[in-house]
């Protein structure tokens, strides 16, 4: 796959993934946000959390399914990259966040959306 046709998919899931967030009341503050650490797809608000959500957008299950592209390695650096976030807009270090996977499959039909709160590979992935 191309990437611009790679880049068009990631944007149309991102898309997916605010609508979807939004019908549940979320508060979505920014997208594909930079950091030294890396990027954010969408930083938003459930409640008083932030959520730091990862987006990962499939056209089928053939090679796995989206979720899994998230490894503890990518899950380390949007961790360091959620830091950056709060510590760049001045939260205090006890705000309440974490980190959720939006996973999409937009095979033939109605797109698949799943959706991973919370998700946490522990501290040891940190080290």
């Amino acid at each position: 796959m191309a990437s611009r046709d790679r880049q068009a998919l990631a944007r149309f899931g991102e898309d997916l993934a605010v609508r979807f967030l939004h019908r549940r009341g979320w508060e979505i503050h920014a997208r594909n946000v930079r950091t030294p650490a890396g990027e954010i797809d969408i930083v938003a608000r459930d409640g008083d959390t932030w959520v730091f959500v990862e987006v990962k957008t499939r056209r089928s299950t053939a090679w796995g399914w989206p979720e899994e592209a998230v490894t503890p390695g990518k899950w380390r650096r949007l961790y360091q990259a959620a830091l950056h976030w709060l510590e760049d807009r001045g939260q205090p270090e006890d705000v309440t966040w974490r980190i959720d996977v939006v996973a999409i499959v937009v095979g033939r039909g109605r797109p698949q959306i799943r959706h991973f709160e919370g998700v946490d590979y522990g501290p040891e992935t940190l080290e």
